[in-house]
């Protein structure tokens, strides 16, 4: 039997699956002066609990958890940014395996970027 899975991130042992589109990284643009973050982060911490914890406010995008993270690209292209800046390019059906490293997504590619995840909660190296 698989452990609850009260947090987006599973538990060592837990396993959580999911469709990811990221939209292109230009179309996130600058936020407007009335955005409203409180509200944003409430939303966030809402649909995925736990989540907001784990991303880094000085480096946005970039996180990391205790999960080995198996993502498959259906459709588009994206890179992956790893810890030591160095990117990895991955298009349609190309896939990665992270080990519970410190990473960010980029979507450079001016279109939608459609992927598979599949995260196995993991313990601390």
């Amino acid at each position: 039997a698989l452990p609850d899975c009260p947090t987006y991130f599973p538990p060592p042992g837990g396993l959580r699956y999911g469709l990811w589109t990221f939209p292109p990284d230009e179309s996130a643009g600058t936020l407007s002066p009335d955005f409203d973050i409180v509200g944003a982060l409430a939303e966030l911490e809402a649909k995925f609990p736990g989540m907001a914890a784990h991303l880094e406010p000085d480096a946005p995008g970039m996180h990391t958890t205790q999960t080995v993270d198996i993502g498959l690209v259906l459709s588009g292209e994206i890179d992956l940014e790893l810890d030591d800046g160095a990117t990895v390019h991955l298009a349609q059906g190309d896939f990665v395996v992270q080990n519970g490293t410190r990473h960010a997504w980029r979507n450079r590619s001016g279109r939608p970027t459609t992927m598979v995840f599949v995260l196995v909660g993991a313990h601390p190296a």
